[in-house]
């Protein structure tokens, strides 16, 4: 089966409960959670809020297909709260939950729906620093 790399991030209510939560569902619905990383508190990204973000990364191994893990996620979020994750106008809103699919064994993907890997993580500390963490360096090659 495949492992993929989730992000998850709250910055309203109690974060880490949220957090916690969502690791909790996707364990039990979109497959077995292998790691957690340490979390990571930053500002939001793409739009000002005075409350700030604890993000992180997780590890799963899944028997899902991609859309069917990105549709398993998206029902655990509203499991977790009915609120929207962008403003009528497409801005990002401050949110209780937030999960996104980074990476997905060695699969790329590039659909109006789904992209993998995640295509802005390069540019998110929050999503490469546990990513980095869950995901130690090959080893080099001895001769």
């Amino acid at each position: 089966m495949p492992i993929a790399h989730l992000n998850i991030g709250s910055n309203q209510g109690d974060r880490q409960g949220n957090i916690s939560l969502a690791v909790s569902l996707i364990d039990k619905q979109a497959g077995h959670v292998l790691a957690v990383s340490d979390p990571v508190e930053s500002p939001p990204w793409g739009y000002d809020s005075a409350n700030p973000f604890i993000n992180v990364g997780i590890n799963i191994d899944t028997s899902l297909t991609p859309f069917d893990l990105l549709d398993t996620l998206q029902a655990i979020e509203r499991q977790i709260s009915p609120n929207p994750h962008r403003n009528p106008d497409g801005t990002y809103r401050d949110r209780v939950i937030d999960i996104d699919i980074i990476l997905y064994g060695d699969v790329h993907i590039t659909t109006p729906r789904l992209t993998i890997p995640h295509p802005l993580m390069h540019q998110r500390p929050f999503v490469l620093s546990p990513l980095r963490q869950l995901t130690p360096p090959p080893q080099q090659r001895t001769r």
